[in-house]
């Protein structure tokens, strides 16, 4: 099932289906590029898995009796192509994934506040390999496309899902950009750790809105710099060594900027401290983590001296 056979008719499927054409051209050259991760994904799509847990922490797929030790070292070389992981952790077929991030902590702090998902259409904007949404399909959503226009997240996720089976999710190469091609879609969107990424936060919220079916859900994590006042800090070169962050808010400042765009009945329903805790080099991520961009004399200054991160969740509605 294709998802542009489950959008709605207010969905731009002419246009929609060209972009998709386009980056699958794009996507599909025979250049050194996109070979590094389309080889791996040809060869983890010979297996397929019988057990599938996506119910806790760990996205499991596969048990380790399901193949062979030669196949499973296969397996592990197989994966590791697609390193850096940033999300996790999994287990495939016994390899156990250790990603950057801690994102069963997230998803925890989300779980509460989350809608019920079950028969929803739902979007990740920047979806990543895809960790969030094999966690969303323990709901059971009608369907859970992914927006994330990396090619190594890409081939990523579709490895996983191909040996997980889930017909109900899906990923393309589309951007947040993309969604004013999508009015009145989704019933769901989640946007985490993208909107400091934006120029115009306002406009890529508006656009969110617009692609909410009436009375549908934002669920928006992103960093933030400490403090009650409607401010954002606007860094100028890099925020804690990541370039093209254009505005680190804070928590009020962002609903406000929610509540300009149109959104309704927003809940700032968590905010915490970022520690090397939940974001740190692995195995599986072996370049610089947290612990590097933060002020070794002062853990609540960026190197670049600026106030250090929290991360703030936020949640929205769209007029019913």
């Amino acid at each position: 099932m294709h998802y542009l056979d489950i959008l709605p008719s207010s969905a731009h499927h002419h246009d929609i289906s060209a972009i998709h054409q386009e980056r699958q051209l794009w996507v599909n050259q025979e250049k050194k590029g996109f070979l590094r991760y389309r080889e791996p994904y040809q060869a983890l799509s010979r297996y397929s898995a019988r057990h599938l847990d996506v119910s806790g922490d760990t996205v499991t797929i596969g048990n380790p009796d399901e193949v062979s030790d030669e196949e499973r070292q296969e397996i592990m070389k197989l994966l590791q192509s697609f390193m850096p992981w940033r999300k996790g952790p999994f287990s495939v077929f016994g390899v156990d994934i250790d990603a950057e991030w801690r994102s069963e902590r997230k998803w925890a702090r989300l779980a509460a506040k989350l809608p019920d998902l079950r028969g929803k259409v739902v979007a990740d904007i920047g979806c990543n390999n895809g960790y969030y949404m094999f966690r969303m399909a323990h709901q059971q959503p009608k369907y859970v496309l992914g927006f994330e226009p990396s090619v190594q997240h890409f081939y990523c996720f579709n490895s996983l899902n191909k040996m997980a089976g889930l017909d109900n999710l899906a990923i393309d190469l589309l951007g947040v950009e993309h969604l004013s091609h999508f009015p009145n879609c989704f019933d769901v969107i989640f946007l985490m750790g993208i909107i400091y990424h934006r120029p115009s936060p306002i406009d890529t919220l508006r656009d969110i809105v617009s692609a909410l079916q009436p009375g549908g859900t934002l669920i928006l994590e992103s960093q933030a710099i400490p403090g009650h006042e409607p401010y954002a800090l606007f860094p100028d070169t890099t925020y804690a060594k990541v370039p093209g962050t254009y505005f680190v808010p804070t928590g009020s400042c962002l609903a406000n900027w929610m509540q300009k765009a149109g959104f309704v009945d927003i809940e700032l329903f968590c905010a915490h401290p970022m520690s090397s805790m939940e974001q740190r080099k692995t195995e599986w991520m072996v370049f610089e983590s947290y612990e590097d961009f933060i002020n070794p004399d002062n853990p609540e200054l960026t190197v670049e001296g600026y106030p250090a991160p929290l991360r703030v969740f936020l949640k929205g509605c769209k007029k019913g």
